[in-house]
């Protein structure tokens, strides 16, 4: 599994960084394998996926596998409506994947990375809503 990497900044930014990734390309200039990318607008929306909630169902998905929500709830000793919203907001930003959940199955909870790197890069601060939590 690849690991993603995590940004906060102005799309315009993450941008540059694609059509300089594309140029590098062209010219025949060898590149790391295609690095996945998630890019947030603010650190506030960052700080929702580095919460302690988040970062615990991921390191218990990592650590347990467990075979569904209800059993990764309990691994975390949380609400399994709580559990079931979190796991849904990592599903639709691509952090996790759900497999199974068909004909009164368990949905699965599956990581899609082997790891989060989070990049900031201090020129693009002033962009960004800085207040964070």
């Amino acid at each position: 599994m690849p690991t993603l990497t995590v940004t906060v900044g102005d799309h315009d930014h993450l941008d540059r960084r694609t059509r300089d990734r594309i140029e590098a390309a062209q010219r025949g200039e060898e590149l790391d394998d295609a690095q996945p990318v998630l890019n947030f607008g603010s650190y506030a929306e960052l700080s929702r996926l580095l919460s302690p909630a988040n970062l615990g169902l991921l390191d218990v998905i990592a650590e347990h596998e467990p075979d569904s929500i209800s059993e990764a709830a309990d691994l975390v000793d949380r609400d399994y409506k709580q559990v079931h919203r979190n796991l849904t907001e990592l599903e639709d930003i691509g952090v996790i994947e759900f497999e199974g959940g068909g004909s009164g199955r368990a949905k699965r909870p599956i990581l899609v990375y082997d790891g989060l790197e989070v990049d900031i890069p201090f020129e693009t601060v002033g962009s960004v809503d800085a207040a964070a939590p």
